[in-house]
């Protein structure tokens, strides 16, 4: 059997140290992807539908962006109204980038894995009969 290294080693190759917990979580990854999509930015009402995320919840977590340097947050008023704009910072950008570059080296690592468990257990992909099948 293979011995397994430290995870704290620099050989540790599942340690994928790029997935930046600022990023990681589900609704920054969500608002992040919303602005690099949309290079030019969006407005709070806009950002908060595409994320399907409340006032609060958006609020809290473009605070985290912006502290981080990956959003940009221009306040002003439209049509008398306080009007949020966000955008994502060139730094947010290129962090963004490098993360999902973490996250396709993971794909490829659990991806030839995982397709061979699916087949052994009989998952889709395989030819295996249920015992109610005709022939």
């Amino acid at each position: 059997m293979p011995k397994i290294s430290d995870p704290k080693s620099p050989g540790a190759p599942y340690a994928y140290e790029g997935l930046d917990r600022v990023i990681h979580e589900k609704a920054r990854l969500g608002i992040l992807t919303s602005l690099v999509t949309h290079r030019d930015g969006l407005g709070f009402k806009d950002l908060k539908s595409l994320c399907g995320l409340t006032d609060g919840n958006l609020s809290r977590h473009l605070k985290a962006l912006s502290e981080a340097g990956l959003v940009e947050l221009i306040k002003g008023y439209e049509a008398n109204r306080p009007h949020t704009f966000c955008k994502i910072t060139p730094q947010g950008h290129e962090k963004f980038v490098e993360y999902l570059g973490v996250l396709e080296r993971v794909i490829k690592d659990a991806a030839p894995r995982s397709a061979k468990a699916s087949r052994a257990r009989g998952k889709p992909g395989g030819r295996h009969k249920t015992a109610n099948a005709v022939s």
